[in-house]
């Protein structure tokens, strides 16, 4: 199947033109629907969004890359950092050394152990099997039931072993240039918002397979203040993320903890927009991205490079995101 052809028939725009209603309303009035749980690429798909990092992707991607320029767009991964929840982030050594001294040389080594949500913490990237939707009748992606996903030794399926390789083109959406100051928790950036911010930097719309990035300046509370960065955080809502299904793109990030707005405008709904995204349409969630130091940079677009932990059965990753440009 061509990714390409399949990701133009997304089913949320064709059917609320058929409706004859807005893609947000045909959201919210189906937010139940595990009808909608359809891949975009086919059945038993497990790659998502992912699908779209071609050969041509990565060719147009190099054109960003005009200066050599090599950041890291992830924060460093300590015990310090914001946690969402009860999930926790330990590093322990060996207590001394783990072996040696071995041959002639005396060779000595260390080691270590990591107890943590390895793809929920620090900056962390949503996989499939993350988020589903259900009661009664719980289902993940694609339509694949709870029963089929959840296992006690990792995920059965939808793992993050099945994503494929980032290396496309991204873009930097510039809340604290648009709006003169940094956001606040809980105000949502709509779909207007993102094109006033592509027109005043002078940036083409998002289109298929890109990944869009969203700074907001809440990245100042890292470390500093993590019961005001955990409190709640600036976000998309509904509107600003049928505007990015509708472009294709492929993942969405920001320097929050959850990319969208939290708290909801809409006090009865709890993370739709990751529904959205992730279980309705196989986009990625990039979450605590570092995005001031592209922002400080005047830097909108560029390559993005990123390959998640092939962890098999892992229902997210941990690892730093390149911006080359």
């Amino acid at each position: 199947m061509n990714p390409s052809k399949k990701a133009q028939k997304r089913y949320h725009p064709a059917l609320a033109a058929v409706l004859g209603i807005s893609l947000l309303a045909f959201n919210q009035a189906n937010a139940d629907d595990h009808s909608m749980l359809k891949s975009p690429y086919g059945e038993g798909d497990m790659a998502g969004a992912s699908n779209l990092m071609t050969p041509d992707k990565a060719i147009e991607a190099m054109k960003y890359m005009t200066t050599g320029t090599v950041v890291s767009i992830g924060r460093t991964y300590e015990s310090d950092m914001p946690l969402f929840g009860a999930r926790v982030f330990a590093v322990r050594g060996t207590g001394g050394l783990a072996g040696g001294p071995l041959g002639k040389n005396n060779v000595i080594w260390m080691d270590d152990f990591l107890a943590t949500e390895i793809g929920q913490v620090g900056t962390q990237f949503d996989g499939l099997a993350h988020i589903g939707i259900g009661d009664e009748d719980k289902q993940f992606y694609g339509g694949t039931p709870a029963d089929e996903v959840i296992g006690s030794y990792g995920v059965k399926k939808l793992g993050l072993e099945h994503v494929k390789p980032f290396f496309t083109r991204g873009i930097l959406i510039d809340m604290v240039a648009l709006k003169g100051r940094s956001l606040e928790a809980g105000e949502e950036i709509t779909a207007d918002d993102i094109k006033a911010a592509l027109e005043k930097q002078g940036t083409a719309p998002p289109g298929q397979g890109d990944v869009v990035l969203f700074h907001t300046g809440w990245g100042q509370h890292w470390i500093k203040d993590n019961d005001k960065f955990n409190s709640g955080c600036p976000g998309i809502g509904l509107g600003a993320a049928a505007y990015l299904i509708d472009a294709g793109i492929a993942i969405a990030g920001a320097d929050t903890w959850p990319v969208e707005v939290v708290p909801n405008p809409d006090p009865e709904l709890a993370f739709p927009v990751h529904q959205e995204l992730i279980a309705k349409n196989g986009i990625f969630i990039h979450e605590n991205i570092a995005t001031e130091r592209l922002a400080d940079a005047g830097v909108y677009e560029f390559a993005y490079i990123f390959n998640p932990m092939p962890i098999k059965g892992a229902t997210g990753s941990a690892g730093a995101p390149l911006a080359v440009y």
